[in-house]
């Protein structure tokens, strides 16, 4: 069986928020073969943001996949959803069997090393349901993921295993900040897939 019916860990929040870490629903061979097909089959292309007025163009790749057609607006870049492909689609379904969620749309990113990694974040903007769960599925370089408390600074971090999933939910993204930190001791890279559900 390449599939590991895993439960999450307890909350890893201490107060305001949800996130649930399953560790490996992929077998070493599956997660593998994932890998492989997203680097191959999706759509890349360098992630863009308007930062201080300026166009920032980004190492880091993303690709936006959605049931219909959603325009979502972050970092002021709008993009359109492209229609799933037939690996997402099958992702999609394990995850929503594993956490008994919903989603209708998953943003991609491709970190080709360690030296790029994402900065303090919420996934709050407008287009998503509020407190919706926002699955995150890891293939590829092992890497940190790391919360802060937006008032009182208190960090977690867990460390993201190949073939992994997590979950943030609840009121996580109202009072929480996330990032991937970089790092030099990874040179391989990583795929991380983001399921959400957009409103509208």
């Amino acid at each position: 069986m390449d599939l590991f019916n895993n439960n999450p860990t307890p909350n890893l929040l201490p107060q305001d928020g949800e996130v649930l870490y399953y560790g490996k629903i992929f077998d070493h061979e599956t997660a593998q073969h994932y890998l492989t097909q997203l680097l191959n089959t999706i759509q890349w292309e360098n992630d863009r943001a308007i930062i201080f007025g300026k166009l920032i163009i980004t190492q880091r790749k993303v690709a936006w996949y959605a049931n219909e057609p959603y325009d979502y607006t972050y970092s002021k870049i709008t993009r359109q959803a492209l229609p799933w492909t037939k690996e997402l689609l099958a992702l999609k379904e394990i995850v929503e069997l594993q956490t008994g969620e919903q989603f209708n749309a998953c943003l991609l990113n491709l970190y080709h090393n360690g030296s790029e990694g994402m900065a303090w974040h919420s996934d709050d903007e407008r287009d998503l349901k509020k407190d919706g769960a926002i699955a995150s599925l890891s293939f590829g370089a092992e890497r940190k993921f790391s919360l802060k408390h937006k008032a009182s600074k208190k960090t977690v971090s867990v460390m993201l295993e190949k073939g992994s999933l997590l979950v943030m939910k609840g009121a996580t993204q109202t009072h929480w900040l996330h990032r991937l930190p970089p790092t030099k001791k990874v040179n391989r890279p990583r795929i991380n897939l983001t399921f959400r559900t957009m409103e509208g």
